[in-house]
């Protein structure tokens, strides 16, 4: 029980300061406890607070129990004094209750405050609590007894260091309770162990209640909590092999294979390391064989990793055992004394033998291939030995014993066909010319396979290799990398390289010795001239150009050989490589002979067309019809009867063309009446350039090369117009066949430019059928050359184009 009592602390303000130096007054106050869980009647007198004094007080508390939580706990009657408790109070909620006491006169005047603190005594109102009330947890079934399994740990929460808080520790109850194992538990530390042994067979689970109970002095409290103890499996059992399947038989040479299977039973828990086996081979020399669990049988499946041999062992006797992947162990109780740890025999580290069982492989026979002496031989060859040249012989032995033992061999790879075998005696001979320098050898190295075939049934096929080591001979002269080389023209002397390489090897290639043949004297030279490259030197009196230089080249042993070397010389400041501009004009000269040619071309048809042009004096009349007054301005300059032959235009062709829907080609027989004015032939000549030349140039401009020009083509009509003038006669058929082919070539190349020609459609002159009959037209009458101009000027655009036919050109002289 807590005493209680006040604290009196002597608190003054400026009134009771003045008050206590005047008056010195005594002050009973007596020791004041609540105990915890009162059971009532409430309000009850804790107790009264009595002063000496000589005038009246009056008394007021604050604090925790009056206005502050707790609140409501205590009252003071201010003029007695009186203390009441008006509920119960809770000691693990508030241990003390710390408040203010007040004593004022009757004219509102403290007269002093003290501060009071007022215990609360404790009963023994909480048991001990565990953390969890269920715990779990796992042991294995091969832990020593004593051993720790687990601590419990719980909380009292009244008053520290009293009765009401203290506590101890104890086993109430466990389940199943087995006589070989008893558990134990600290009663101050709540460690948890066991004496005896643990069987996971006889109760894989454990149960046990413990309790705590404190040490209250009017009534003891107590709480407790459950322990479920899972106990783990453990290798108490050893494994047993039951049995086996199988053929028991493999094929000699064979791998992968499993001619035997094990089987186990074990009473562990499953899928366990105490369950799982494992498997061990004895006697397998060479290691054949592998034998591994299956995970979810647990048999063990034997396989061959090694192939066998019929002929060296037919029976192979192989001892297995099995043991699991955990450790055995083994507990049994032999005492149990009334105190401290049982007397028990274990096992652990003394294990029994493993159960252990012998099985026979049988190895069946196959057909072995033949077998060389030696698998890889090495031969040395010299370079263009005579063909029958012995090279080497090789040698295999068939190792069956109740198979065939016939074989023969054959060459299996000679990439050169350079060797045969003798198929009886092995014996390797040549066939062709060895050549070191051959693209099948590598380094000096040749290689071939050899096969030894036997005639079982299959036929088997033993393999060999032969290297070929070909020595070196000096068959091959020294060669340049390059046939050509460019030398830079310089007021000095100027170099370039010259390389050289040899097929064969040292010693019976470079460094090489290069010489000059031939007049080079002043023009070429070697500076240096013995090594693998060389430098030609040239001259300054040497010409740009191409030029050809004999180079002689020879190796270490004096094979040698002579090599025109084409040299170009150019100016490397236009052009670093000399022979770009020559491939240029190289690409470039097919296109400008074309272009030559297709010039000389054209001119020999422009100059035959000249030559067949002509012109007769002879011009039908047209026949002019009623309304040719309207339009027609009589100026008596064309008169019946002259030798006029028209050149019509280009234009005004299309568009008869179009009116008459006639072919181009009958054009001058359709019209062929127009063959008669007073034209002269200077002028029927001139008709002909102004006209036949506008065509040629329009359609024919993109044929003429930078040369011909307008008087090439008056010169050459003059020509043509002269040998035309002579032969007269016998041209005009030919003239005529000329102008038909211009004028439909120009119809089709005007087919698309419609829009460009005139608005008007061409007026015709005389009915068609009417040109067989003559017509005459009124003279007219050309005074002079300026009244032929203003009179043209006068007329419409239609009779321009019409005068242009017949007007005279002027021509330049």
């Amino acid at each position: 029980m807590l005493c209680f009592f006040f604290l009196v602390n002597y608190l003054s303000s400026a009134a009771c300061s003045e008050l206590l130096s005047r008056h010195r007054r005594s002050w009973i106050i007596d020791s004041f406890t609540i105990e915890e869980g009162h059971p009532g009647p409430f309000p009850y007198v804790l107790g009264k607070i009595t002063i000496d004094r000589d005038y009246r007080v009056r008394f007021d508390l604050y604090g925790e129990g009056m206005d502050e939580e707790p609140k409501g706990v205590l009252t003071i009657d201010k003029e007695s004094g009186t203390l009441y408790v008006n509920r119960a109070v809770d000691y693990e909620e508030k241990t003390v209750l710390k408040l203010r006491f007040e004593a004022m006169k009757t004219d509102s005047l403290i007269d002093t405050k003290l501060g009071v603190e007022i215990g609360i005594s404790d009963i023994n109102d909480n048991p001990p609590r565990f953390q969890r009330d269920l715990f779990e947890i796992s042991v294995d079934e091969d832990a020593t007894q004593g051993s720790h399994i687990q601590t419990m740990v719980a909380y009292d929460k009244d008053e520290r260091g009293t009765p009401n808080s203290t506590f101890h520790y104890e086993i109430k109850s466990v389940s199943p309770n087995h006589p070989d194992t008893e558990f134990t538990i600290d009663s101050q530390s709540g460690t948890m162990s066991f004496k005896g042994c643990l069987d996971h067979e006889v109760a894989e689970i454990f149960t046990v209640v413990v309790e705590a109970k404190d040490h209250g002095d009017v009534v003891s409290l107590s709480s407790s909590s459950t322990v479920i103890i899972h106990v783990q499996d453990g290798n108490n059992h050893l494994p047993a092999i039951s049995g086996q399947t199988g053929s028991g038989k493999v094929k000699e040479h064979e791998i992968g294979t499993s001619p035997l299977r094990l089987h186990t039973a074990d009473k562990d828990t499953p899928n366990s390391a105490s369950w799982r086996a494992k498997y061990t081979i004895q006697g397998d020399e060479g290691a054949h064989f592998k034998i591994e669990t299956d995970p979810d049988t647990n048999d063990g499946i034997l396989t061959v990793v090694k192939p066998l041999d019929f002929e060296k062992e037919a029976l192979r006797e192989l001892t297995i055992s099995v043991e699991n992947e955990a450790p055995y162990f083994s507990c049994k109780v032999k005492e149990r004394p009334p105190s401290g740890l049982w007397k028990v025999e274990t096992s652990k580290g003394d294990v029994p033998p493993p159960d252990t069982v012998k099985v026979s492989i049988e190895v069946e026979d196959v057909n072995d291939p033949p077998v060389f002496s030696v698998s890889v031989k090495e031969v040395v060859l010299e370079e263009n030995a005579p063909i029958g040249t012995w090279v080497e012989k090789v040698t295999a032995v068939d190792p069956d014993s109740s198979h065939a033992r016939d074989f023969v061999y054959k060459v299996g790879s000679d990439p050169a066909g350079w060797v045969t075998v003798d198929p009886q005696t092995g014996d390797i001979t040549t066939v062709g010319t060895p050549d070191r320098e051959s693209p099948h050898v590598s380094d000096g190295l040749y290689t071939i396979l050899l096969h030894a075939v036997d005639d079982g049934l299959p036929s088997m096929t033993g393999t060999a290799s032969l290297n070929i080591h070909v020595t070196d001979q000096n068959d091959n002269v020294p060669q340049p990398t390059v046939g050509f080389v460019d030398v830079c023209v310089s007021d000095g002397p100027s170099s370039t390289n010259i390389s050289a390489f040899d097929l064969d090897d040292h010693p019976y290639a470079g460094p090489f010795t290069f010489e000059l043949l031939g007049d080079v004297k002043g023009k070429w030279k070697l500076n240096p001239s013995h090594g693998y490259t060389a430098g030609l030197v040239k001259e300054p009196g040497v010409y740009s150009g191409p030029h050809t230089v004999d180079v002689k080249i020879t190796d270490m042993q004096g094979q040698f050989a002579v090599y025109n070397l084409s040299v170009t010389v150019c100016d490397c400041s236009v052009m670093p490589n000399c022979r770009d501009p020559r491939s240029t004009a190289t690409t470039a000269a097919p296109r400008a002979l074309a272009i030559v040619f297709a010039s000389l071309l054209l001119i020999m048809c422009l100059l035959l067309m000249a030559v067949f042009m002509t012109c007769r004096k002879e011009f039908a009349p047209l026949q002019p019809s009623d309304s040719s007054g309207d339009t027609l301005l009589p100026s008596n300059i064309e008169n019946p009867g002259t030798d006029c032959k028209v050149v019509v235009p280009d234009d005004i062709a299309v568009r008869f063309t179009e009116e008459t829907h006639s072919d181009p080609s009958n054009w001058g027989d359709q019209y062929h009446g127009i063959k008669h004015s007073n034209f002269s032939k200077e002028m029927e000549q001139n008709l002909i350039y102004e006209h036949l030349s506008d065509f040629m140039r329009e359609d024919m401009s993109h044929l003429y090369i930078e040369n011909w020009n307008q008087t090439t083509w008056r010169s050459l009509m003059a020509n043509g117009h002269h040998h035309t003038h002579q032969r007269e006669e016998t041209s005009t058929m030919n003239f005529h066949a000329a102008l038909q082919a211009l004028l439909h070539q120009r119809l089709s190349s005007l087919q698309g430019k419609e829009g460009d020609l005139l608005d008007y459609e061409p007026h015709v002159y005389a009915e068609e059928g009417d040109f067989d009959v003559p017509s005459e037209l009124e003279n007219i009458i050309l005074p002079d050359k300026d009244s032929y101009q203003k009179a043209l000027n006068n007329l419409g655009p239609k009779f321009k184009q019409l005068a242009s036919i017949c007007k005279p050109p002027h021509i330049q002289n």
